[in-house]
């Protein structure tokens, strides 16, 4: 599916989107009349008279009377699983209970490969079914609202689609465009769109959809229907398109996205002369360019050398003209026919503010009304790529205009201080955008700050003050002109924002702009991200969208954050709420922004941290039951359960612990939370701390994998010694202590590796780890290896013949213990591979102290019997067992000659350097296998 981890169903969308799954279900709807151009994968919406039609190709969300919707909405990754039905009460679509609003408007324009799911949505009478087209994403009829699963429509046969097409093609060739055609084509859509697999349509059938395309008499619903299908089969060697000689601007359209799908930067330059072309020679009363600014702004960001320069200027001059003049009375009411006429329903009247104050100043996304004019409609969508635009446009982009759009008080704060808005006809076109650009944000931000009469208008006023804002940024970092002036009025707008938690996302951009433009303005920034780290975190840990919003400016500001870059390394316990919270879609963005957020001296609390980070999410999961009265918890909630979980979060006990673990900055210690791990255990199987756990060993190795570029040795000893710790101090998921133990394993040869002495200093502590309980097989493997490789005189000098002796007794004697004892429940049968690394081990401390040999072959004699007889029930199998008698007759033969044995398990730190005897491409393994069969056999190569 060209819809980015989606499954869809012909009735119904499900996206997946970062953490959040995305549903739309359609029910009975009709085609649409027309639609706005939005590229493969995003969706488009648009209404026309008392229709209503949803689409996001310009960013906005329109509607009109029939549709109840007044402005623009917010974007389509704002709906967390929603169910969007046809409209159910006075002709406006209802959300299902329970469903969320939209919340935000941060990324106007959409991305091309992010979404796909289009709808439109028209009021009709007849239960019949109607198609719902997909930019990219689902189509389909249905049928008293039962989806039919896309899986039919993968599986469908060559012999199958070659009947459909036929079918197809012997309508669109007689012009037959009743609801005949219709449906076949919505058909048809879906079985291009329903697979990853690219579908091949005959010849006929390409020219047929292409010249039905293009006809001017095919009604706009086929014409929608043709463009879906030709979008899905792009790029194709049969298109022939041509929009040369086509003057309907919604025609235009259709074909332009058909186009650009194909992805020839030669037909989008082409393309964008020709939709600039119609721009300017459009008249006042000429067709609607509404269909035609989505084009534009998507040919800039696909090819942004399209447009010549005084193309950009002469566009860059209508988009202010739009932004800033855009009528501020409401368009005139279709007449309802009938008998009598009504003319004061025609009238005209002024649009509104959200409060529902009548607006005084000009036109702007946020103000309100029945129906749009057409100018009014060109300003919300002006508005929609005003930053794209900008971002193009402006210095640094690749069709940024002559040095004298540039402000020529950049560089001096007295210019910058006293600088002015110019008359418009002094001004160069970029320089007069920005100025409108600035007009208009400053609008939003006070209308932002009204109190909305509807949800719906409070959502817009928080997605709109947001694309201000990064507006705000784009227009500052081009030209500082607009610095001071900006600034007075985002002093007042944060601290208005941080008192109201309704607001949270909107602290995002504004902190952005902080980041970028602080130090210029001599502002101390420090206050605000205080604040952003600190409270917002852990207020907010379980909104979804901030935490992908908050970790993703966490990233992009990296670069930005300087000396406060120490704020953001304090603030991890915070941070990692978050990522506790939303594990898995946040994972890939913790991995990246590790190595920033470590340091020496927050290393031993984070990895205590990351190790504790399912026992986090349990907490957090506590914590906010704990908001909740019994009665409002439903009846499957492990808390109810064990109640004994919410009693213990509030007994004064264990309130240290949990405050230790709910910290919201670096404290600097570390407490044992073992009695925590005891409280949350019925918690441990919640599909929310399963999933964390299942995080975990890919935090570790990318936090290894940046502790080892600055580690000193104290460091890696510290950390050394804590995967000791820790590795038996888990928090009991299913699962969880197999995984992680197998990740410290790995990691602690290579601490020892980075610290060749921290065997030596450290010898008191591993004597006794091993002496101690049994730990997990693959930790234990690890640290025995590391005994035996770096307990030398070559790695330390401080090494001694005691150490050496105390350490072979503790592993000889662990030796015995673990091939002894019988196996049992409580003590399960030992790997091969520990047995095997001990017997190593052991060889190699008595390579080093000669008086060891003898001991050393007696237990590899009996090794080497032990795995021959069946009957001993503590070895592992047959192919266990086979691998231990092999080794230890290695072993045994190597120990008759004591010199070659010392070389080979104790070289020099220049011989072992490049690691030759483990190198199969070298002689070394064949001299040792020489060396073997020599010593093996008796009489070796001498004859007799």
């Amino acid at each position: 599916m060209p819809c980015q981890g989606g499954s869809q169903f012909a009735g119904a969308a499900v996206l997946r989107v970062g953490s959040k799954l995305v549903l739309f279900q359609l029910c009975a709807l009709p085609a649409p009349s027309s639609g706005i151009f939005a590229p493969k994968g995003e969706a488009v919406l648009e209404q026309e008279g008392p229709e209503q039609v949803l689409s996001w190709g310009g960013g906005v969300c329109c509607g009109g009377a029939g549709a109840g919707v007044s402005k623009p909405a917010p974007t389509l990754h704002e709906w967390t699983l929603g169910f969007l039905q046809p409209c159910c009460e006075n002709g406006k679509p209802k959300l299902l209970p329970g469903t969320p609003q939209p919340t935000g408007f941060s990324d106007i324009l959409l991305s091309p490969t992010a979404w796909g799911c289009a709808v439109s949505l028209r009021d009709s009478p007849q239960p019949e079914s109607r198609p719902v087209t997909a930019q990219g994403g689902v189509s389909g009829s249905l049928v008293a609202g039962l989806p039919t699963p896309s899986s039919l429509f993968r599986e469908l046969r060559d012999e199958e689609l070659g009947r459909l097409c036929a079918r197809v093609c012997a309508l669109l060739r007689e012009e037959n465009w009743g609801p005949d055609a219709s449906d076949a084509l919505r058909r048809l859509f879906l079985i291009v769109s329903a697979t990853k697999y690219s579908r091949r349509l005959e010849r006929p059938c390409m020219a047929l959809l292409q010249t039905t395309l293009c006809s001017p008499t095919c009604p706009e619903q086929l014409q929608l229907l043709c463009a879906a299908v030709l979008r899905e089969m792009s790029p194709c060697d049969s298109l022939s398109l041509s929009c040369d000689h086509i003057q309907n601007t919604r025609q235009l359209g259709l074909v332009a996205s058909v186009l650009l799908a194909q992805g020839d930067q030669q037909q989008v330059r082409s393309l964008g002369q020709r939709v600039l072309k119609v721009l300017e020679s459009r008249q006042p009363e000429g067709p609607s360019l509404r269909y035609l600014l989505p084009v534009v702004s998507k040919v800039t960001s696909l090819a942004p050398d399209a447009l010549r320069e005084e193309q950009t200027r002469a566009l860059s001059k209508r988009l202010g003209d739009w932004l800033r003049y855009a009528s501020v009375q409401q368009a005139a009411a279709h007449s309802s026919g009938g008998f009598f006429p009504t003319p004061r329903a025609r009238q005209l009247g002024p649009v509104t503010e959200v409060d529902g104050a009548v607006a005084t100043d000009f036109f702007t996304v946020l103000s309100t009304g029945q129906r749009f004019t057409e100018d009014q409609w060109l300003n919300v969508q002006a508005f929609s790529m005003l930053r794209a635009w900008l971002l193009d446009s402006g210095p640094g982009g690749s069709s940024a205009p002559d040095a004298d759009d540039k402000s020529e008080l950049e560089g001096s704060t007295l210019s910058v201080l006293s600088a002015t808005s110019t008359a418009g006809h002094l001004l160069p076109p970029q320089q007069w955008l920005r100025e409108k650009a600035f007009e208009y944000c400053r609008r939003l931000l006070e209308q932002s700050n009204r109190r909305a009469l509807k949800k719906a208008d409070a959502d817009l006023q928080k997605a709109c003050l947001v694309e201000a804002v990064l507006v705000l940024d784009v227009l500052c970092r081009q030209d500082p002109s607009f610095l001071y002036r900006t600034l007075s009025c985002l002093k007042p707008l944060h601290t208005r924002l941080r008192g109201d938690p309704a607001w949270v996302r909107a602290m995002l951009p504004v902190a952005q702009f902080f980041l970028h433009h602080g130090e210029a303005a001599a502002v101390d920034a420090e206050a605000v991200y205080q604040h952003l780290f600190t409270r917002i975190p852990a207020e907010h840990f379980h909104s979804p969208m901030l935490a992908f919003e908050f970790v993703q400016f966490c990233r992009d500001s990296l670069p930005l954050f300087g000396r406060n870059l120490g704020v953001l390394r304090t603030s991890f316990p915070n941070l990692f709420k978050f990522l506790a919270w939303n594990s898995p879609p946040l994972t890939s963005d913790f991995v990246a922004l590790l190595p920033s957020l470590v340091d020496a001296g927050t290393a031993v609390e984070m990895l205590h941290l990351l190790l504790d980070l399912p026992c986090l999410t349990a907490a957090l999961d506590l914590q906010l039951r704990s908001l909740q009265a019994a009665s409002e918890r439903p009846p499957w909630d492990v808390s109810i359960r064990a109640p004994g979980c919410l009693e213990a979060f509030r007994d004064s006990q264990v309130q240290g612990l949990f405050q230790h673990l709910l910290r919201t900055q670096a404290s600097g210690t570390a407490e044992r939370l073992t009695p925590l791990y005891r409280l949350l255990q019925p918690l441990a199987g919640c599909a929310r701390v399963v999933q964390c756990a299942e995080a975990v060993p890919t935090l570790l190795r990318a936090f290894f994998s940046a502790v080892t570029q600055f580690a000193d040795g104290a460091l890696a000893s510290q950390l050394a010694l804590l995967l000791l710790e820790r590795s038996d101090s888990l928090y009991q998921v299913p699962g969880y202590e197999a995984r992680v133990h197998r990740v410290l394993s790995s990691q602690f040869p290579a601490l020892c590796k980075l610290h060749p002495p921290l065997v030596v200093e450290q010898a008191k502590e591993l004597l006794q780890f091993v002496g101690g309980p049994r730990s997990g097989g693959h930790v234990l493997t690890s640290v025995v290896w590391a005994i035996g490789e770096y307990l030398s005189v070559s790695w330390d000098r401080r090494c001694t013949v005691e150490q050496i002796n105390n350490f072979f007794e503790a592993l000889e004697a662990l030796l015995f213990e673990v091939t002894q004892s019988r196996p049992s429940t409580t003590l399960p049968k030992c790997p091969p591979q520990v047995i095997t690394v001990l017997m190593t081990t052991l060889t190699k401390l008595a390579s080093r102290s000669q008086d060891l040999i003898p001991r050393v072959s007696l237990l590899l004699s009996k090794m080497r019997t032990l795995a021959q007889s069946p009957a001993t029930g503590s070895v592992p199998g047959e192919e266990g067992a086979g691998a231990i008698h092999v080794r230890a007759t290695e072993l045994l033969n190597l120990l008759k000659m004591p010199s070659v044995a010392q070389f080979v398990f104790t070289p020099s730190v220049e011989a072992s350097e490049p690691r030759y005897h483990r190198d199969t491409n070298t002689a070394l393994p064949l001299v040792l296998r020489m060396v073997s069969r020599l010593v093996e056999r008796e009489a070796g190569l001498l004859p007799g």
